[in-house]
Formats: C-alpha cells, structure tokens, sequence
C-alpha cells in the first residue's frame, strides 16, 4: 500500500475519508513517548544532585534517549538500503508498531535491573534501549496517521496523535516527580542524595507491562489496518554511505569530550578548568557543525544527480531532516536545563523536587497547541470550529493546572500563564492550521518569548522560557507534513530519515548544558551561564522560520500547494 501522501499530485490534493477506529488504537503508543520524554525532564536534576553530576552529564540522560532514535532509523534504513525494501513498509505499520513495543518492554526491564543495582549507566542503556523501540514505532505511526485520511489534513491529525502525545508529557513529569521524591514536599538537594530509587523499579514495572498491553491491543485489532507495501524502491546506497559518514564524524566529535570527562579534574585551577570547558565546547560545536554542513552538502549532490539517493532526493526531505533535527533539540533543550534555571535564586530559587508543576506545564503546552491544532483533523462546521478554537486550548490549560492541583503543587505561579495561551489562540487564529504559515508564525513567536526570558529575569522570563511549549506544539506535525509533501513511494523511508533527527535531542541539550558550565566558569554572577545559554533556542527557532519560508515556496514549484488545499 503507498501511502496517500502519494496522491499530493499538480492537480491538487485527492480526498479520501479519515479511518478514525484506526486512528483511536494509534495514539496509544504517542501517549507513552509523551510520558518517558518528559519524565526525563524531571529525572535529569533529580540524577544531577543524586549522583552528584555537573549541567552536561546530567544531560546524557537526553543523550542516550534521542541518540537512540537516530541508531534504530539507521539500523532499519541500513537493512533496507542494499535489498531494495523499506523494512517497515514490507512488515507493515502495525507490525512494525507492534514489534517496536516489545523492543521498549525490553528497555522497562534493563531500567528495573540497573535502578536494583544503583548504575547510572545501566539506566542510560534502559533508557536507550526504551527510545530503540519508540525509533521503529515513530517511523511507522507518523506517516500511518497521514495514510489514514487526505494528505491535506494529515497534519490535523498528527496534532490530534500529539494531543494524546502532550497528556502524556503533561502528566509523566508530576507521576515521575512523586515516584522519585515519595511526595510534592519540597525536598532539598542534600535530601536528594540519600533518596532510594524503589519507586522508580515500581515506575517502570507499570509502563513495561503497558507496553505489553499496548503491543497485544494493537497485534489483535482487527480494525487496524496491515499498512504492507510490497513495492520495491530504489536502492539508496548513496544516502546509507551519506549517514555512515555523519556517525563517523559525530563519534569523533563526541569521543574527546567523554574522554575529558574520564580525567580527574578537581585538583585544576580556575584557568585551567576555563581551558578545559573551552576545549569541550568546541569539540560540541563540532558536532553541530557536523550535522549542518553533512545535510546541506546532500542537498546540493542529490538534487544534481537522484539517483541512488533515495527519498534524499527531494530537498524538502533533506531541509526537513535539519528541521527536525533542530526542532526536537530546542523542544529538550528548554525544558532540560529549565529545572537549573528555576533552582536560581533570579528565577524562583526553586529545589529540584519544586520544579516538576513548571516542567509539567511546559509539556502540557505542547498539549495545549496540539489539542487546537488536531481540530483541522475533523470535518466541523466553521462556527463549532471558530468556538472550540477558543474553548479547546483553555480547557487543556486548565487540564493541566488541575493535574498540578490534584497532586497537591501550588498553581499560583502558574495562573498569569493564561495570557500568553490567549497569544497562541490569536496565532493559530491568523494562521489557520496552513503547516508553513503556522510553522513561520510559530518560529518567530518562539524567538522573541526566548529573547524576553534572556532579558529579564523573575516571572516574566520563567514565562517566556515555559512559553517555548506552547511554539513548539504544533511544529513536529508542520514539518513532517511539509517534508513528505510529494515523496510517494519514499515516504517510509523519508519517514525514518526525519525520525533518526530526533537525534537534535542528544546534541542540542548537552550543548546547551555545556554552554552554561562554559559561561559559568568565567563569571562570578550565579546562574549567569543557565540563563545566557537560552541564546541557543533563538538560533534554533532562526532556522526553523527560514525552514517554513523556504519550503513552501519550494514546493509551490513542485506543484503542491497545501495553503490552498
């Protein structure tokens, strides 16, 4: 079966009617990436204070789950890449959902062992091996959801998945926060250190046997279609050498930096260790570098010669890949060092067992925006639409306060936050769910929120930051529309292209940790580094704005014209 996104044609876009008992059973699994994503927000200071961390290792735990992502989509396009089949379209959607299911039991169960035994690396590997199996579930549900209706409103419904996806996210930072204090009393950091870990093997026992239940729901539904596609493509052995050739390259960049970390430094003066943090930023920015430049150069070569270049062929496949790949780095980056920047006393002053009702609310925007942007998934009157395009993201905000007050967290902080909801309301208003306007929108909104934060301090900034939720929400679904606008036969495998840049998650959290130890360490000012590092999601959302500009005019050329579908 080729996917629908297929019938995006010159002559327009071809409707076809949406399979919503189909859609239902397909938002479990987005509801679980939502809850282990934003968990590990709260788990990230919670380990930095416990095993005594410093800002950049306490943000391998985002390292290992997003660098997962990037090593399962290659593994599975490396598979396919000589044969000349797509391994998820020849076992099929829900197969390939299915099986990736049982690959995170799996991950549950590594992360039961190594919390049992204290291992700050076992819980990485748990981790990681949990995001493997979310690698092959991704590739398969994105581009299932778009398949099961008319590719013009196939990103109402991957907001309407992200919807489900953001409870998730909403929810998982209170839950994980209870499971790893006991309790929303404040505790302080020292308290932290001398915490035991049995909850969490009682945590993540619960989600292992969820992914069970999630795998057999979806193997025994028989209104979930097989999604098989025996249609071979075209052998794509350029574009497997393309990416082998970025791993290489972005092991070397990461190697000297995990070797620095191996040396006892604690003897070194403050010179030195400015020395040290400068030689570790720039192998950083390395890597970043890395990702960029490899992209573009693939651009360039296969949009002179396609052939052997796959779905890479199409540059708004590969321009979509660096979105992504940025898109889910600034997504992590904000709300990973968030719980730092709230622990400072020009932000709150916060103990890391207080931060989880702000992080929770950051997640719960991704909600917010998502819930709105699902409405054009449905075939609603324009007055009922106009209505709940108020109505819909008022009530996932007050969703989330009352998960907040039902946990017993104090939701005055939170309350002001209203107005800049009613910001995105008049956003999403202007835009009218068209993905490339709605993503330039979007982009600009979220850099002047992160350039008000790096200005002002207090609540105003803590708003700002928190507000990069709201601006992120409906960027996955835009972009993955946008990219796979027109791939046909390659959609699966533009599908696993854009899910192994989920790898932004590994590379954009750590670098902006590092940015706030490497600023930290020439400035007496305390938290000087955290805030400054923000500097790095205005670069992010920079691109992401020109990615929305460019596209669409790109694909105008191509004849596909969402904006007037």
């Amino acid at each position: 079966m080729e996917s629908s996104v297929s019938s995006v044609t010159t002559k327009g876009v071809q409707s076809k009617p949406t399979n919503y008992p189909a859609l239902t059973i397909l938002v479990t699994v987005f509801f679980f990436w939502g809850f282990i994503a934003a968990g590990n927000s709260v788990f990230i200071p919670f380990c930095k204070h416990y095993f005594s961390l410093d800002q950049f290792q306490s943000q391998l735990i985002d390292f290992a789950f997003y660098m997962a992502y990037y090593i399962g989509a290659l593994a599975l396009f490396a598979y396919g890449a000589f044969g000349g089949n797509d391994p998820v379209a020849k076992m099929g959607y829900k197969k390939s959902i299915v099986v990736g299911l049982l690959v995170s039991a799996i991950g549950a169960g590594v992360m039961i062992y190594a919390v049992s035994i204290n291992a700050f690396t076992g819980m990485l590997l748990g981790l990681f091996i949990m995001a493997l199996g979310f690698s092959l579930q991704q590739t398969a549900a994105n581009p299932f959801a778009i398949a099961l209706g008319n590719p013009a409103t196939g990103a109402g419904r991957i907001n309407f998945c992200g919807g489900v996806n953001s409870f998730g996210t909403a929810i998982g930072p209170i839950i994980v926060a209870i499971a790893l204090f006991g309790s929303t009393a404040a505790i302080t950091d020292d308290q932290i250190a001398s915490l035991g870990l049995d909850k969490v093997m009682i945590l993540y026992s619960a989600v292992g046997l969820l992914f069970l239940s999630a795998a057999a729901l979806f193997f025994f539904s028989k209104k979930v279609p097989a999604g098989v596609s025996t249609e071979k493509t075209e052998k794509s052995q350029k574009a497997f050498y393309a990416l082998i050739i970025l791993t290489v390259l972005l092991i070397a960049m990461f190697a000297p930096v995990f070797q620095s970390y191996a040396k006892d430094t604690s003897n070194l003066t403050k010179e030195a260790f400015l020395s040290l943090e400068t030689y570790r930023m720039g192998w950083l920015i390395g890597a970043l570098a890395v990702v960029v430049i490899t992209l573009l150069v693939i651009k360039t070569r296969a949009s002179k010669k396609p052939k052997g270049w796959g779905a890479m062929q199409y540059p708004q496949l590969v321009l979509g890949m660096l979105a992504i790949f940025i898109y889910v780095g600034v997504e992590v980056a904000i709300v990973s060092n968030f719980g730092e920047l709230l622990q400072q006393p020009a932000f709150g002053g916060y103990t890391a067992s207080q931060v989880a009702p702000f992080i929770s609310m950051y997640w719960g925007s991704l909600m917010i925006g998502r819930w709105t942007g699902s409405l054009a998934a449905f075939e609603l009157k324009n007055k009922t639409r106009k209505v709940l395009m108020i109505a819909l993201p008022l009530i996932a905000f007050g969703v989330v306060l009352g998960v907040n007050a039902i946990s017993q967290y104090d939701i005055k902080p939170l309350l002001y936050y209203v107005l800049l909801v009613l910001v995105q309301i008049g956003a999403f208003t202007y835009t009218k769910n068209k993905p490339a306007k709605t993503l330039m929108t979007f982009g600009i909104l979220g850099m002047v929120m992160m350039m008000i934060g790096i200005f002002t301090t207090g609540q105003i900034a803590v708003y700002a930051f928190m507000s990069g939720g709201l601006f992120c929400s409906i960027m996955w679904s835009a972009i993955f529309n946008l990219s796979l606008a027109g791939l046909g036969k390659y959609t699966t495998q533009g599908s696993a292209f854009l899910v192994m840049m989920i790898l932004g998650g590994a590379v954009l959290p750590p670098m902006q940790g590092k940015i706030a130890d490497f600023l930290q360490s020439g400035s007496d000012v305390v938290g000087f580094g955290i805030h400054m590092s923000y500097w790095l999601p205005v670069a992010a959302f920079g691109y992401l704005t020109f990615f929305a500009f460019y596209v669409n005019k790109l694909l105008k050329k191509q004849g596909i014209d969402y904006d007037n579908a």
